[in-house]
């Protein structure tokens, strides 16, 4: 007399798990996922200069650049202040590296401004001033890595990369893995799957690729997601399983105050309003712990966003 329940609960059972098993590898396909996410993205996409056809590929590749670790706000003025600089890469090879550091101001990890002024100097260089189209002759300039070369090569473009950045990263997490975060670190299957993903046309390729950019950036937030707005949030394999909290390592925070990060960019801040060599005591000025400021500025020394002179004097680089 049990046996029809348990049959009819067997099959009711077997049915859920072949469902979920179809929807994970409809997920993985991206198939169910293309048409959601990119309609939305041409809705709702925002209005950014980079972006617009005048950009270029220099203009994308400056972004690009520029929003390492740092939010659009923040970008913006010191982007268009620099394209009007240097609306070419010949524009900022021809000025001294800092020159470059002191235009990047306060976007932070300066570096990237040094990079950036190599990059230039390669293109002009090698390809005679034009932002190289091949994605493996992006990834020979200096400064130029995986995420960068395919970004540029995506969205000035046009082509078919994956383009994995943290936003991304989490939109793949939730939609697919069903994980709150993605790792620390990139990983390969992190990758594996966002080449599965990545739609076989190569002009839908890259609106994908913005489009999940842009997603992770206004609605699949780390600390607020906007599942309510998702033009995905059906099928979702995070919210199918109840939006379960985050439970791998601790993720990484930053912190700024009082450390060594903090003092380079106080010393640098004095480098970049002086148009002079600044002598020592007005470096000395800027931070009271006499260790910690004398190994931030051999850290900037030896990163070359500082070149010391005679005399006790410090200047931005001109070599």
């Amino acid at each position: 007399m049990t046996s029809t329940p348990v049959t009819t609960t067997a099959t009711t059972a077997a049915a859920e798990t072949a469902s979920a098993a179809d929807a994970a590898a409809e997920a993985a396909d991206g198939t169910a996922l293309h048409g959601p996410v990119t309609d939305w993205f041409d809705e709702h996409a925002r209005d950014l200069p980079w972006r617009r056809p005048e950009a270029g590929a220099w203009g994308v590749m400056v972004s690009e650049f520029m929003l390492q670790q740092t939010p659009v706000s923040r970008v913006l003025p010191v982007y268009e202040q620099w394209l009007a600089r240097w609306p070419r890469p010949a524009d900022l090879a021809a000025e001294a590296p800092g020159e470059a550091v002191r235009a990047w101001g306060r976007l932070g990890y300066p570096r990237r401004a040094l990079r950036l002024h190599a990059a230039a100097s390669a293109i002009q260089e090698r390809h005679g001033g034009d932002v190289p189209r091949e994605h493996g002759q992006l990834l020979a300039l200096p400064g130029v890595g995986e995420y960068t070369a395919a970004a540029v090569a995506s969205f000035a473009y046009g082509q078919r990369h994956a383009v994995l950045d943290t936003n991304v990263r989490r939109v793949f997490a939730r939609a697919v893995a069903g994980r709150q975060f993605p790792p620390n670190a990139t990983t390969a299957a992190e990758r594996k799957l966002a080449r599965q993903l990545l739609p076989e046309d190569e002009t839908l390729a890259a609106r994908w690729a913005a489009a999940t950019m842009e997603l992770g950036a206004l609605l699949c937030t780390a600390r607020a997601p906007e599942c309510g707005r998702c033009p995905i949030a059906a099928q979702c394999a995070w919210r199918r399983a109840g939006s379960p909290a985050h439970d791998g390592p601790a993720r990484r925070t930053q912190t700024y105050a009082g450390t060594d990060r903090q003092v380079r960019g106080k010393l640098l801040a004095v480098l970049r309003e002086a148009v002079s060599p600044v002598p020592q005591q007005a470096l000395d000025a800027v931070w009271d712990e006499p260790v910690q400021r004398a190994r931030a500025l051999d850290g900037l020394v030896s990163d070359g966003l500082v070149e010391p002179l005679g005399g006790g004097r410090y200047r931005l680089p001109l070599t």
